[in-house]
């Protein structure tokens, strides 16, 4: 009996420590978690220039493609495929021979037509001092007459003949009209050329001007209204298009825009199927680095430079179309305040509407924010304003 109350105290001695335990596990979990820890800072104030870009392509100021006036055998060429050249230089030289012979044959017929001028002319004088009726005839006068005339005539067209004949030789020889980077050659030496004014023509080679050069886009009409109310504020009195503007470029492989243009044509007209109108701008291009036909992104100042809040690109939320970002209020408890987005510059969003200068928005922790709850602030440094969350998508 004694045996048996002994380990009927012990089983209860059990129980009340199994209970106690129960009752102090159960009282651990209904501890409720801290606020999460997160990163605040306050938007950026600063005056930044709202930027219109555009993806356009470089197209040359001058294109020519070089074919001959005569034809001929191609006896000669004076460039290597692909150099630069200036105004004049020395291309092609198709075989002189046949047109300075023709030359030779029209200096001689020049001679011949003025001995037979000096001939008719001097016949006419002596007709002219005998008496008409008596020792000649009327008719003869008027013949020797024609003759002296037909001679000049003769000595006109010998001389024209030779004019022709010299701009033939001349077109023997053909040099760069404009200064550009040749293309290569298209015909070697010792094929017949097709020369002339007709269709037919051999084309020779191809040459494109490279400094300055221009770069064609196409704009929106949004963007294109923009450009002609800021034209009509500076001169009231004559609208040009935005003409003029300051412009600056990038290639495909670099950050920055580093190229500084203007704005130098805008199209008389906007494109009925696309709604947009054709525009171009012109560079400066002395390294030869731009070349006709590669890509570019160029952007125009869409406004006047003016005060924007600007917030990391990373803080700004998405909820279905609409975008957004926590505030801290002062009792730490977070609330979205739907935004309206302007450009990123320097990897900073600018904040058109939704926001003030005053107020504290997340930086960093968006996924551990849920939206009334208190959160644990921590201000931002040089270093948190980014923030890697990748569930939050940007725009």
């Amino acid at each position: 009996m004694f045996q048996r109350s002994i380990a009927a105290v012990a089983a209860l001695l059990l129980l009340a420590v199994g209970l106690a335990g129960c009752s102090e596990q159960k009282s651990a979990s209904a501890a409720p978690p801290p606020p999460p820890q997160v990163t605040v800072a306050k938007p950026i104030k600063k005056v930044v220039t709202d930027y219109d870009e555009y993806v356009g392509r470089f197209v040359a100021l001058d294109f020519v493609e070089v074919r001959a006036r005569v034809s001929g055998y191609l006896d000669k060429i004076r460039f290597t495929d692909g150099q630069m050249v200036k105004v004049g230089d020395p291309l092609f030289t198709i075989d002189r021979r046949p047109f300075q012979a023709a030359l030779d044959q029209a200096k001689a017929s020049i001679e011949q037509g003025k001995a037979n001028l000096a001939f008719a002319q001097s016949d006419l004088e002596r007709s002219r001092n005998l008496p008409v009726g008596t020792v000649i005839t009327q008719q003869t006068l008027d013949q020797r007459i024609q003759a002296e005339r037909v001679a000049q005539a003769n000595v006109t067209a010998a001389q024209a003949s030779t004019r022709q004949s010299e701009l033939d030789l001349e077109f023997t020889d053909l040099t760069a009209p404009i200064a550009g980077r040749i293309g290569d050659r298209r015909v070697s030496i010792g094929n017949l050329v097709t020369g002339g004014t007709t269709g037919n023509t051999t084309l020779l080679a191809t040459i494109v001007s490279i400094d300055p050069i221009r770069f064609e886009f196409t704009m929106d009409e949004g963007s294109y209204l923009r450009y002609l109310n800021a034209a009509s504020e500076k001169q009231a009195d004559s609208i040009d298009r935005g003409l003029g503007l300051q412009a600056e470029l990038k290639l495909i492989d670099e950050k920055d825009f580093t190229h500084r243009g203007r704005i130098d044509f805008v199209d008389n007209a906007i494109n009925t199927s696309s709604g947009t109108i054709r525009a171009r701008a012109v560079f400066d291009n002395a390294d030869g680095r731009l070349t006709p036909g590669m890509f570019g992104r160029i952007r125009i100042a869409a406004h006047k430079p003016a005060e924007a809040l600007l917030v990391p690109d990373d803080a700004i939320g998405t909820e279905q179309v609409r975008k957004f970002v926590y505030t801290i209020d002062k009792d730490n408890v977070a609330k979205p305040a739907y935004v309206t987005l302007g450009p990123v510059i320097d990897g900073m969003r600018v904040i058109t509407a939704g926001l003030t200068a005053d107020d504290t928005i997340v930086v960093n922790g968006l996924m551990r924010v849920r939206p009334g709850s208190k959160v644990t602030p921590q201000q931002a440094t040089a270093d948190s304003t980014s923030s890697k969350d990748p569930a939050v998508r940007t725009n």
